[in-house]
């Protein structure tokens, strides 16, 4: 796709559309709209009316104006005034790309925002964000593929304008892009996207200079005494992978680990699935794709901060040499764990690579990972849910996730569920029960933090959408969110600013 900033007048601008974004309820049109509506006659103020336009968020309208300049106005609704924010305005974009493809046009123009300065870069992003995500689709499969639009202009009042335009654009499209990014690992297949490749895509990624990309074997984990972690990959032919991208610039303020986790198909074990739950665990590496695709574009996001992503890559299967309920594994850490249900994996996968974190001389740790079907049925497929050790961090990230239009829940984790997870024959069990499943799940990969400040994120019930609830026009059903990288690249961002 295509994009320009242009400062013109939007009754000289020749595109298949212009969109525009009016409130609820529209009211009088003013300023380039007002424009642009006497030069078509009124159409703009009389089509609206006759249409039943209302301004709620996400409604849109098209209207021909009988010109070439621009030949139709798509008008999408931003919901009341008092209530605009970033999302508001992604949203609204997202609408509009959808309402363009619908119509399969080919080069779209955006209206100039109202807002100014440092205030107008900022929704510009969240402008861009919502054009690039709304357009998204995964048909790389498909012998039949859509038609996305070519081009679009976001064009602005005056050369002043633009400038702060041209900023946001540049911001959103790193944002989006490596939204996108994590989008499309996710949604590969899981007999494409394999642990091993995983391995070779963060490899192409960290080609890009000051990053640096390792990633261990059978052997490699062996030696590190990451049992918890092989564990998990025993019954499948794919061989487990820990992915490191280390980010290291010379000056460093403060160093952040992250890890996901990969798990590239996750069968249950054999603790098997029904073939309902099965049909979509190729999301389980979700929280993998979000940390991969944020180390992405950290090069070009951060300056003082040291970023050390890190990836637990494994498939979660039935073969012959699977682990089995009753099993006890020592993790990197030394801390034994029965095996109470090996549909309890991501967690045993995450202790090691939460170890391995643990020792790299980071101030903080921060997890992302489909862990539970619990907290989608606490949260519904509106949140994330998120808990940890360290306050701050949970507010920064809470706040960053409300500016990338990303939800995170708190979860607490009280002492009890500490106990719930001890075991009678090993340190700890992976599994103790359905209550609180999040919770425990979080206590759990709490024991291999190192006492380090160290924060969750259980993506589960928001990394894939498989029906129309939760779904929006930058959220398409039957697709990964890539939830989690923009709040992480927010996060990082500001941190990396802060004195």
């Amino acid at each position: 796709m295509d994009f320009q900033v242009i400062a013109k007048p939007l009754t000289s601008h020749a595109c298949d559309a212009l969109a525009v974004g009016l409130f609820e309820p529209p009211g009088k049109l003013e300023g380039p709209l007002a424009s642009l509506d006497r030069a078509i006659g009124r159409r703009l103020t009389q089509s609206l009316l006759e249409e039943g336009f209302t301004g709620k968020r996400g409604q849109t309208a098209v209207i021909h104006t009988g010109r070439t300049a621009p030949r139709r106005v798509i008008a999408v609704g931003l919901g009341p005034e008092k209530e605009q924010n970033p999302e508001t305005i992604r949203t609204a974009a997202a609408a509009a790309m959808h309402r363009a493809a619908d119509l399969r046009l080919q080069h779209v123009a955006f209206a100039p925002l109202r807002e100014r300065d440092a205030r107008l870069r900022f929704y510009t992003q969240a402008r861009v964000e919502g054009i690039i995500l709304g357009a998204y689709r995964f048909e790389k499969y498909r012998s039949e593929q859509g038609r996305p639009v070519a081009r679009v202009d976001l064009l602005a009042a005056d050369r002043a304008q633009a400038k702060a335009v041209e900023r946001g654009l540049a911001d959103g499209r790193l944002f989006a892009e490596a939204t996108v990014l994590a989008r499309d690992l996710v949604n590969e297949p899981p007999n494409v996207l394999t642990p091993s490749r995983l391995a070779e895509r963060a490899a192409e990624v960290g080609k890009q200079p000051g990053l640096r990309v390792t990633a261990l074997g059978a052997g490699g984990l062996t030696r590190l005494g990451m049992n918890a972690l092989l564990g998990v990959g025993r019954g499948s032919t794919e061989e487990a992978r820990l992915i490191v991208m280390d980010y290291a610039p010379p000056h460093q303020r403060r160093s952040v680990a992250l890890v996901g986790k990969g798990l590239t198909f996750d069968s249950g074990g054999l603790d098997i699935k029904t073939a309902d739950q099965m049909a979509s665990m190729k999301s389980d590496m979700a929280g993998a794709a979000a940390v991969l695709a944020t180390m992405s574009v950290v090069p070009q996001l951060v300056k003082h901060l040291r970023v050390v992503g890190i990836m637990a890559a494994v498939e979660n299967m039935p073969g012959p040499g699977a682990m089995k309920p009753g099993d006890i594994l020592k993790a990197m850490n030394g801390k034994t764990i029965e095996i109470t249900n090996t549909d309890a994996e991501g967690r045993l996968a995450l202790a090691d690579a939460i170890a391995y974190a643990a020792g790299q001389r980071v101030n903080e740790i921060i997890d992302i990972a489909t862990l539970t079907g619990g907290a989608e049925i606490a949260l519904g497929p509106f949140a994330a849910a998120i808990m940890g050790t360290d306050q701050k961090i949970i507010d920064a990230l809470r706040d960053a996730g409300e500016e990338a239009g990303e939800r995170l829940w708190p979860l607490p984790l009280y002492e009890e569920f500490r106990e719930a997870i001890k075991s009678k024959v090993a340190d700890l069990r992976n599994s103790a029960g359905r209550w609180g499943s999040p919770e425990k799940g979080g206590a759990f990969l709490r024991e291999f933090t190192g006492g380090k400040p160290w924060v969750h994120l259980d993506i589960a019930p928001v990394a894939f959408i498989e029906r129309e609830e939760g779904s929006g026009p930058y959220r398409p059903v039957g697709s990964a969110t890539g939830f989690g990288v923009r709040t992480l690249l927010t996060y990082l961002r500001r941190l990396d600013t802060r004195r």
